[in-house]
């Protein structure tokens, strides 16, 4: 997947390229990769009259998972992460590259690493056609390209005043299982479990970004939180937004924390709570039955939290109606603490 450090003398087992072709040397399971992992670089044949989507991700050990994270769960993560953002173009996702620092070579991580990783392409139809590995603190990047056909990537810049916001499935869940692993709330197991589940093994629509192609005016991933993130598109889209709280959908262990003491953390989940990647994105309302035909689709329920209004800036209604006068901060990757 890459030269390997200098000075560095790995045996033929267990060093970079036999940890490499022992976890991450398979058969490309498409023909449009001419060369995949193994040579220099990869070489593929893009499908005609498409335009390549790319994006890249990383996730640093101690900032978005803990040390003790299952390999398996940060195989599937690394790679939806990167899915999500295809989607929220979308596109179909195609082919992937990885890069990873190990603090040790430990084949037994690896190799969960490896099945995490490789069950969730296989869901999407994607090649990993290359990387690099080192050594060094736990550090994973992945670079993923998708294909749309030319001049149909949904984008955050097409919002127009009139129109509707909505977001797929619910928010807040991955925040909550966030908080439940730092003690900061206790669950029924049953909840903490599924919350758990959605923090670490995200679950991309990638099916209903393409099917609301050609419906959404503008669409992005929440990933960082509905606040922060619905705010990117209000500014590339030069417009401003309503959303009502009591429409945002959760599950009901956070309707029941904010009606409780707990009010605060349940409003930081569903409004600034990302790991859930979920969709964010507008529509005409006269498109709201193919907004609903996609979601079906995308077999991904689809809900309509507010709408686009002329001028700038995020107001959120309570559940009386009245403009929240404090809105819980997105997540910054340059802030203190970790996720």
């Amino acid at each position: 997947m890459g030269a390997p450090t200098p000075g560095y003398r790995p045996s033929a087992a267990d060093g970079e390229f036999g940890l490499i072709a022992r976890h991450f040397a398979r058969a490309p399971r498409d023909a449009s990769v001419r060369v995949g992992v193994g040579d220099d670089a990869a070489v593929i044949a893009p499908t005609p009259g498409c335009e390549l989507v790319l994006a890249v991700d990383m996730m640093v050990e101690g900032r978005h998972f803990l040390r003790d994270a299952d390999p398996e769960a940060l195989g599937h993560k690394i790679l939806a992460v990167n899915l999500s953002d295809i989607a929220a173009m979308g596109a179909r996702p195609r082919w992937a590259l990885l890069a990873g620092a190990l603090p040790a070579r430990d084949a037994a991580w690896l190799a969960a690493f490896a099945r995490g990783l490789y069950a969730l392409a296989g869901e999407h139809g994607v090649d990993l056609v290359g990387g690099d590995t080192t050594s060094g603190p736990r550090n994973l990047c992945l670079t993923i390209a998708g294909e749309i056909p030319a001049g149909e990537a949904v984008l955050r810049r097409g919002a127009r005043a009139g129109d509707d916001v909505w977001v797929s499935g619910t928010l807040g869940e991955a925040m909550l299982g966030l908080a439940a692993i730092e003690g900061r709330v206790a669950l029924d197991a049953p909840v903490r479990a599924q919350a758990l589940a959605r923090l670490e093994r995200p679950s991309p629509r990638v099916a209903l970004g393409q099917a609301l192609r050609g419906v959404a005016s503008a669409m992005l991933d929440v990933s960082d939180g509905l606040v922060g993130d619905l705010g990117h598109l209000l500014d590339a889209s030069a417009v401003g937004a309503e959303v009502e709280l009591a429409r945002i959908p959760r599950v009901p262990a956070l309707d029941a924390l904010l009606a409780g003491p707990a009010r605060g953390l349940a409003l930081a989940c569903v409004l600034a709570g990302g790991d859930d990647y979920e969709l964010a994105f507008t529509a005409p309302p006269q498109a709201r039955s193919r907004v609903e035909d996609a979601g079906r689709a995308g077999a991904t329920p689809v809900h309509r939290v507010g709408r686009i209004v002329a001028g700038s800036g995020l107001a959120v209604l309570d559940e009386h109606g009245r403009p929240m006068t404090a809105l819980p901060r997105a997540f910054d990757h340059f802030a203190a603490g970790a996720r």
